[in-house]
């Protein structure tokens, strides 16, 4: 997926704490990759601060999280607290994983995009990044 500036959208696919089980984002990884974005894949047990300075150092566009651990009400506040502090307002914070419907919406709230339910089709959350990129960013 291009975006106006005729470029990769840049995604950093993300594994935070201690949750061990890869496969989800890998799989992510690679349909974003097939959907033409380029993405960076940090490997499992990163913290929020490494995830965040991998984001900067690789200027990307949105940040995708794969969480199945139950940590989502701890990672993500803290995601969005290092991203405002760092001044990435223009960088999407997306994810997916087991999140109750409830968590899911106290974090739309603090400003996580949408996240995303273990089954969803990979084709919708390719398209959500690539709309909310072009709509979002400054290009």
């Amino acid at each position: 997926m291009v975006n106006q500036l005729n470029r990769p959208i840049r995604v950093l696919v993300a594994k935070v704490g201690l949750d061990g089980h890869d496969r989800g984002a890998k799989v992510i990884a690679a349909a974003l990759r097939d959907a033409g974005m380029e993405v960076i894949y940090t490997g499992l047990r990163q913290t929020p601060e490494m995830v965040v300075n991998a984001a900067l150092q690789e200027d990307v566009d949105a940040i995708g999280v794969s969480i199945l651990s139950g940590a989502h009400m701890t990672v993500f506040p803290k995601l969005i607290q290092l991203m405002k502090e760092k001044g990435m307002n223009d960088v999407l914070l997306t994810g997916g994983g087991i999140i109750p419907e409830a968590d899911m919406q106290e974090l739309y709230a603090l400003g996580v995009g949408k996240l995303f339910p273990p089954g969803t089709n990979t084709s919708d959350i390719a398209k959500y990044i690539g709309e909310w990129t072009i709509e979002h960013r400054d290009f």
